[in-house]
């Protein structure tokens, strides 16, 4: 009989520890809560915004386009120093740099203040009616008399060759050029000679 009560009182006791570490469980179970929040924060972030850049670039091109009408109000001189005898070579050299860099043909127009450039004499020897057919046309680089300058339509860029040995006329005749130069005037001539015609140092 007290055999039993024994074995009684070791059963009970050891239910007693199983249930205080039961207790203990429950209490981390608040801990894993926190965590999946801050994981929610940073995704609605910069995920969306990335999109308006690209309308940005496409802003700052239109403004590009009224290049034309400020070529009017301030058109760029540049003076070459060649003696009268090689202002025509000197105005060669400058449209092939033209050329080079990207100019189109048809975007030049070369005057003569001496004699004719020889493309020029060569094809007015067919007739003036060809000869400004194809200034017209404005298909490449035309050479022009400075005395028919004011017939000449504009161009972005106008060179004269100032290749007559005396000093009269050469104000009227680059103040034409000027007028018909939409963004560039390329004089090649003598400095002195030159500056005193524009009436102001280039």
């Amino acid at each position: 009989m007290p055999l039993i009560h024994q074995e009684s009182q070791i059963h009970e006791s050891a239910q007693g520890p199983r249930v205080t570490p039961a207790v203990s469980r429950t209490a981390p179970t608040p801990r894993p809560v926190p965590g999946p929040r801050p994981a929610a924060v940073p995704r609605p972030g910069p995920a969306v915004r990335p999109g308006p850049p690209a309308q940005r670039t496409h802003t700052p091109r239109p403004p590009a386009r009224p290049a034309a009408p400020r070529a009017d109000a301030a058109t760029q001189i540049q003076l070459i120093p060649a003696p009268a005898n090689g202002a025509l070579d000197a105005a060669e050299e400058a449209v092939d740099l033209l050329l080079d860099s990207g100019r189109a043909p048809g975007d030049v127009l070369v005057l003569t203040t001496g004699d004719q450039h020889p493309w020029a004499a060569h094809e007015l020897s067919f007739g003036e009616a060809s000869y400004w057919a194809q200034h017209d046309a404005r298909d490449d680089v035309f050479y022009a008399d400075a005395k028919a300058a004011e017939r000449a339509a504009r161009r972005p860029v106008v060179v004269v060759a100032v290749n007559d040995a005396s000093g009269d006329d050469l104000g009227p005749v680059l103040a034409v050029a000027r007028e018909r130069a939409d963004t560039l005037l390329i004089v090649c001539g003598d400095p002195q000679r030159v500056n005193s015609a524009l009436g102001a140092g280039v």
